[in-house]
């Protein structure tokens, strides 16, 4: 089994279809477990897997220095995505403030990046977040010269709106815009990301395209959830909201049982159906095996159909994130 690969943009960046996201082997999801970390990484490389997603921010910095450590001796062989700007931070990660575009922080934010990934170029380097006091032109192009430089071969923004994502664009191609996209999460499809995207011939990154564990069919109370795991306070998940999103889901492993699949490889298989490409994180080897078998699966347009009107968009209750995380998330 080895996963296919596809073009990401037209910029020249080439990864496989699903890449992975790695947040929650630092941060948000519990305690973390480095070794096992670490090997899920290899087993990736050795599956095919060429994009592995961090951010400074996780951790943070713990996230970009496992990374930087699994990936050592693979370095030629994968595409490196981090992010800077969902925050401002400082030298010791401290969080000193909020989303930060201003040119002499991204200077800042890529050196260190480089040094943490121990890596002399960032192979996709995302603007975290927008930050609403700096026009993301006056980012980009600072981001542009740092293209030129070499220390970042590719470009890309998260959770812009159509607006800012052709501002982008503009002042230095994008490669790759990353929103979360699930069947729990279908905003893009509505609020003109999804077709500017398109239109500009820029890659689409899903993050979250399991509904963060709800359609895998596998979560089913919140006790099976480790401390310090974020989605204990995150709005889909608490009181009400999770018993009816439980219920959704459920939808969706009905239709799995007609299949020889799990509930999360069809919704895998969905979201990469619309041409993007998804980033479904875990610290595990047997999830990280799951999650790329769904890769080559072959799904009929009649469950693809099937899928997409099983958990209509305004049924989900709860949003993503909290109110102050929603803030700097533009809709």
């Amino acid at each position: 089994m080895t996963i296919r690969t596809h073009q990401v943009g037209s910029q020249g960046l080439t990864t496989s279809v699903e890449g992975l996201g790695t947040m929650g082997m630092t941060a948000m999801y519990g305690t973390p477990d480095d070794a096992e970390s670490i090997a899920t990484i290899h087993r990736a490389i050795e599956l095919g897997v060429t994009l592995f997603d961090t951010a400074d921010m996780y951790g943070p910095f713990t996230g970009e220095e496992l990374l930087g450590r699994a990936v050592a001796s693979h370095r030629d062989k994968v595409v490196l995505a981090t992010k800077f700007g969902g925050v401002t931070l400082d030298d010791t990660g401290k969080i000193v403030g909020g989303p930060n575009g201003r040119p002499d922080y991204v200077r800042r934010a890529v050196e260190g990046s480089l040094r943490r990934l121990g890596t002399d170029r960032i192979d996709l380097y995302y603007q975290h977040r927008v930050d609403p006091a700096v026009p993301v032109a006056e980012t980009f192009g600072a981001l542009g010269e740092l293209v030129a430089e070499g220390k970042v071969r590719y470009l890309g923004i998260s959770e812009a709106s159509a607006e800012n994502i052709r501002a982008a664009h503009a002042a230095a191609p994008l490669s790759a815009v990353q929103t979360e996209y699930s069947l729990f999460t279908r905003t893009v499809e509505t609020n003109g990301v999804l077709d500017t995207v398109r239109e500009l011939g820029i890659g689409f990154v899903a993050y979250a395209p399991l509904g963060r564990g709800f359609l895998t069919g596998e979560l089913r109370s919140l006790d099976g959830l480790p401390e310090g795991d974020w989605r204990r306070t995150a709005p889909r998940f608490k009181g009400e909201n999770f018993a009816h999103n439980l219920a959704l889901a459920d939808r969706v492993r009905a239709i799995a049982e007609q299949h020889a699949a799990t509930p999360g490889q069809l919704a895998l298989a969905w979201v990469l159906s619309q041409g993007v490409t998804a980033i479904p994180g875990t610290k595990r080897r047997a999830y990280l095996e799951e999650n790329v078998a769904a890769a080559e699966f072959t799904v009929d347009s009649d469950t693809l159909a099937a899928l997409s009107a099983v958990i209509p968009a305004d049924e989900v209750a709860g949003e993503r994130y909290v109110a102050a995380a929603m803030s700097a998330i533009q809709e």
